[in-house]
């Protein structure tokens, strides 16, 4: 069982996607994401595998949640900063999560 004090450590926050792109060199379909965060953590890079409900010119302007301190990974030669949060359908493809109403860049999930 995971504590309380473990969610804690767990930093989440909501950002707006700023840019968006295949990521080509992925072994499996990619996007490549830039969110902004707001003046806290500013913008971050995120590598997510969502092509089956998103295209990129979509995701401009969308808000997401990810986890924002987890260390950085390199996929497919690209620095993946942040883990962008979602959850499988009934086929398994990754939907995403994002509050249901506008929210500040940055806002800490809790």
């Amino acid at each position: 069982m995971a504590s309380i004090d473990d969610f804690d450590r767990i930093e989440m926050h909501v950002g707006t996607v700023i840019d968006a792109r295949p990521l080509a060199e992925a072994r499996k379909p990619s996007l490549a994401l830039w969110i902004d965060f707001g003046a806290s953590l500013g913008v971050k890079r995120s590598a997510a595998q969502i092509t089956v409900h998103y295209r990129p010119d979509l995701l401009i302007g969308r808000q997401v949640v990810a986890v924002t301190n987890f260390p950085p990974r390199r996929i497919a030669g690209f620095e993946s900063e942040v883990l962008t949060l979602g959850v499988a359908d009934d086929d398994g493809a990754v939907v995403l999560l994002r509050p249901d109403f506008q929210v500040p860049n940055g806002g800490r999930i809790f």
